[in-house]
């Protein structure tokens, strides 16, 4: 094994990650045309564990939805989401009041803190083609210092992450999105305020990768020493990485001190990788609640099961916006933005 390639496992379901990131998961559904509450007709609900549907049957799952596929309203705390919409769309709606709309491109990334209720449904939009979903769900560890911070999420609309297209000496293209972190010169858009990766000694990388066929590229070495560094290799024929051939659907663990140099099979190659700091704390999980200590986490339990975070305050657990809203984010305090699409 080369000397920068530290293990390569294969990908499971969820992602296995390094500290400070807790865990990734990969949604890829192809869903059939939505009917008129944008949920699949309930004839394909047969031979389906409706309510923790989590086998894929005709390409898709319904997860935690009765009617629409996603999961409704559930807890968090001491933690943080980022959801990489690449296709479809996912509805958002949370215990503070606050809900949005985004997909195709677009990040949300949400600082859970001391504790709110979300949900993330899947609305089936088109009612005449199929309604396919591609999402990373990645949980971002958050440090002792902010577990209990106000919960708060923030859009990072699709035309505001850059697009870094690198072509190698031969002309093959590789395309980058910096969802976080940077790549010569090109800046992600700022993080959630009290994240680790809000601080830049932290050197957290969020980045999607699409080798083109043959494509040459070398991931340059990090800017600071103690980095843990993830490549997910989740869907091409075959890859190269320092003269070792990888399989598909595995991660690798690389050595963040030095350039790395990535060589394409003859199929386009798609890659995630996540990048940081290690925060080195203690980790007590249990579910959706990620603390310091095992107090904690009963602590979380006790305060959930006394205020639910603020309740609920939609009209239905697995809320969906109508299919005419289009991209949205409305915020606790009342404002609403929409993507500038200029």
């Amino acid at each position: 094994m080369a000397n920068n390639i530290l293990s390569i496992r294969p990908l499971g379901f969820p992602w296995e990650t390094q500290d400070p990131f807790l865990f990734c998961v990969h949604h890829l559904d192809h869903y059939p045309p939505g009917n008129d509450k944008m949920g699949p007709d309930p004839k394909h609900f047969v031979g389906r564990n409706i309510g923790n549907d989590f086998v894929t049957k005709n390409g898709w799952r319904m997860y935690h939805g009765s009617e629409v596929p996603g999961f409704p309203y559930h807890p968090h705390r001491g933690f943080e989401t980022i959801t990489i919409g690449l296709r479809g769309f996912v509805d958002h709606t949370d215990s503070l009041g606050a809900a949005g709309r985004f997909g195709n491109g677009d990040v949300q990334w949400m600082t859970a803190g001391r504790g709110l209720q979300h949900s993330e449904m899947f609305p089936l939009i088109n009612r005449e083609d199929n309604n396919t979903l591609e999402i990373f769900q990645i949980w971002l560890n958050l440090p002792r210092k902010n577990k209990m911070v106000d919960p708060h999420f923030k859009m990072l609309w699709a035309n505001e992450i850059p697009i870094v297209n690198v072509t190698d000496d031969a002309g093959n293209s590789t395309q980058l999105r910096i969802i976080a972190g940077n790549y010569n010169g090109a800046k992600a858009p700022s993080p959630a305020p009290n994240s680790w990766a809000a601080e830049n000694e932290n050197d957290v990388a969020v980045w999607t990768v699409k080798l083109e066929p043959n494509a040459q590229f070398t991931i340059p070495k990090a800017s600071t020493n103690k980095v843990n560094r993830s490549l997910y290799f989740y869907s091409g024929d075959s890859l190269t990485i320092d003269n070792k051939a990888i399989d598909k659907q595995a991660v690798i663990d690389l050595n963040s001190q030095a350039d790395i140099s990535l060589k394409n099979g003859n199929e386009a190659s798609f890659l995630l990788m996540l990048q940081g700091k290690p925060i080195e704390e203690p980790v007590a999980q249990h579910g959706p609640f990620v603390m310091n200590t095992r107090q904690e986490i009963q602590d979380a339990f006790m305060e959930y099961q006394r205020t639910e975070f603020g309740g609920w305050p939609w009209p239905a657990r697995e809320f969906t916006h109508p299919r005419d809203k289009g991209r949205f984010a409305l915020y606790a305090d009342g404002t609403e933005e929409t993507p500038n699409l200029q």
